[in-house]
């Protein structure tokens, strides 16, 4: 509603223009300051659980209710920070308290099951401390991204350390164990059967701490898989990954980019999960994915499940245009020459960048998730 109007004075002719001011909704605007009250909230928490990841307090509570004292014992933590640490757990409801009017050093502190499975089942579809981790560690490169918002230039992914890494590797591990061969693969018949093919080759590109790599092999034991990255620490972890996953016969790591990959058609399937938004040069990595697949082998992109076009409010749009304003383009930013595309990669952009690599377009696959949509690129 428009409820007041401000005359000036123009400095270049004198004319006297009228601008309309437009004054706050009152009802909007407390409205809006809650939100962004309950934001602070919940980046609180979420530093909260970052601290009682890193530091072990979830897993030791995992194991039963704990006293205060028992608690530092077994982690090596200090006595006065863990009591604030749990006070402020049981305040905003992670955990519970047997009797809070008890001194602190009778009470009982317990991680309920839910929350546990939630904090700690690393192999669980709900696994979300990982997912903490890694925004932490994007929060973390604020200083270098005003540099780069301001200057150009980009944050390397190494820069981002071990949290962001390994945050994004044991997020997607669940998922990747769980449902790529039993669920997402099944339901596409051509690809499935050509997995089962005996001494059937995989390149799984982009392959990060490799557990994508490896629920291949899991999943299909009559393929070999070669999983190429560009950061030398997750292919280091990759490999001890394998090795306790026991496919380090049939899963090899290899630390270099996509697209200098060698190998004319000498691969049935070629992987991409989750990592084109992220490259500075996508169309020389998909080029090079042509290249290593046979004329009727398959290029499988699993990428963000945003929408076609600009202009949706969802969870995932809002989710994922903050990775990309926090990681995903200042990573793809800094390499020289970068395409900048940044995890809000639609599919018309990825169309752009198979059709310039030489493939006649894409497909979308009949694999349904929330967070990710899979693709085949047509040769």
């Amino acid at each position: 509603m428009i409820s007041s109007f401000r005359r000036y004075s123009n400095d270049n002719n004198g004319d006297e223009m009228t601008t309309q001011i437009q004054q706050a909704d009152p009802v909007e605007t407390e409205a809006f300051a809650g939100r962004v009250f309950d934001s602070v909230l919940g980046l609180i928490d979420a530093w909260s659980i970052y601290l009682g990841e890193k530091l072990g307090l979830y897993d030791a509570l995992a194991e039963g209710p704990m006293t205060r004292d028992d608690l530092v014992s077994q982690t090596g933590t200090h006595w006065r920070y863990v009591t604030e640490w749990l006070e402020q757990q049981v305040t905003t409801g992670i955990l519970e308290v047997d009797d809070p009017k008890a001194g602190h050093e009778v009470r009982l502190y317990s991680l309920p099951p839910a929350h546990r499975e939630v904090l700690c089942d690393r192999d669980s579809l709900s696994y979300l401390a990982p997912f903490v981790r890694l925004v932490t560690a994007g929060g973390l490169q604020i200083p270098a991204l005003l540099e780069v918002y301001r200057a150009g230039g980009g944050v390397p992914w190494e820069q981002y350390g071990a949290d962001m890494r390994t945050g994004q590797a044991e997020m997607n591990r669940p998922w990747f164990m769980n449902a790529l061969g039993t669920d997402w693969f099944p339901m596409v018949p051509d690809l499935h059967e050509r997995l089962n093919v005996t001494d059937a080759r995989v390149a799984d590109i982009g392959c990060g701490e490799g557990w994508s790599a490896i629920a291949i092999a899991q999943a299909y034991p009559n393929l070999t898989v070669d999983g190429f990255d560009i950061d030398e620490a997750s292919m280091v972890a990759a490999r001890e990954h394998a090795r306790n996953a026991g496919v380090s016969d049939r899963v090899r790591f290899h630390h270099i980019d996509g697209s200098e990959v060698l190998g004319e058609g000498a691969y049935d399937v070629v992987t991409l999960f989750e990592c084109v938004h992220d490259m500075s040069h996508p169309v020389d990595v998909l080029t090079g994915a042509r290249r290593l697949v046979k004329g009727d082998g398959h290029v499988v992109v699993m990428d963000e499940a945003v929408g076609d076009e600009f202009g949706a409010s969802s969870d995932v749009e809002r989710l994922m245009y903050g990775f990309s304003l926090l990681v995903c383009l200042p990573d793809g930013m800094s390499h020289g020459d970068s395409v900048g595309t940044g995890t809000v990669m639609r599919r018309s952009q990825l169309e752009a960048y198979a059709t310039a690599a030489g493939f006649s377009g894409l497909e979308v696959l009949p694999i349904e998730n929330d967070l990710w949509r899979f693709y085949t690129l047509t040769q």
